[in-house]
């Protein structure tokens, strides 16, 4: 996959198609950018979130507004946008009351703060590296589609509010073994990963099955599980495409009935 630079909005990222049937044909996709953003307020870094590098002035001050550190736009003196070899860095300056709540609001918090180039040290923290998995023999697509099919009816509180994302762990066949949901894609897979390491639970040669989107969040949570397969019914981010192939975590994404893509060991 090619490299992204910080400000690219796309990348392109090839993969195999596979359909239901077993057809197979080689794709080429453009995936949305997802990078590291570090926000530093009045040369104190506040936060490091990962995003789309777009509209990212829209960005700090709609997060300045929903922290409370800013009532309105206008206190908001300037944005300045610094781009690094491994991310953002959005310096915004607050004046009067605002400047007052970051020093109060990082005094009470348990993260560190940290003057002048933190925002550097955050953005290579937020990508430290990940462990490399071992090869494996890898579930066939034939599986992923049967758990795709199998899934809905697992998801019990989806189907009662409309509004929770499950992760499932897969046998090698395609049967599910354990669901876990929440309103959080995130939150859903830590239950899942968490439930495994409760019951001693094990990938035997299956997968984890997602109803999201395919994070670079998500990819490290299941790279650092173990996990040699992750499956899920959107598309990956750049940067999560990047870091599974990186880590050797094999990628089967916007997963459908009828098809879906392939990214890693062969498939």
């Amino acid at each position: 996959m090619a490299m992204v630079a910080a400000m690219d909005r796309t990348a392109p990222a090839s993969f195999t198609r596979i359909t239901a049937d077993g057809a197979a044909e080689p794709v080429t996709r453009m995936l949305a950018a997802e990078v590291p953003i570090a926000i530093e307020i009045n040369g104190i870094g506040y936060a490091v979130m990962m995003a789309t590098p777009a509209d990212l002035e829209d960005f700090a001050t709609g997060f300045l507004l929903a922290e409370r550190l800013a009532e309105r736009a206008e206190d908001i003196a300037d944005i300045d946008t610094h781009e690094t070899e491994t991310g953002i860095i959005l310096r915004a300056t607050l004046a009067g009351e605002g400047a007052a709540r970051v020093v109060d609001r990082v005094r009470h918090r348990a993260t560190d703060s940290a003057c002048g180039l933190c925002g550097i040290d955050n953005l290579e923290s937020a990508l430290r590296p990940l462990p490399h998995l071992p090869e494996t023999v890898l579930a066939e697509p034939g599986a992923i589609f049967a758990a795709l099919a199998a899934l809905r009816d697992r998801q019990t509180l989806n189907a009662q509010t409309g509004a929770a994302h499950a992760a499932a762990l897969c046998a090698a066949d395609g049967t599910i073994r354990l669901v876990r949901e929440d309103v959080g894609r995130h939150n859903g897979f830590d239950k899942l990963i968490g439930a495994m390491a409760r019951q001693a639970l094990e990938w035997d040669g299956g997968f984890a099955l997602l109803s999201s989107r395919c994070s670079f969040e998500l990819v490290e949570k299941a790279v650092l599980a173990r996990c040699p397969l992750l499956a899920a019914i959107s598309a990956p981010t750049a940067l999560a495409a990047s870091r599974a192939r990186d880590a050797g975590l094999a990628l089967a994404v916007l997963a459908r009935s009828d098809s879906l893509l392939w990214m890693g060991a062969a498939a």
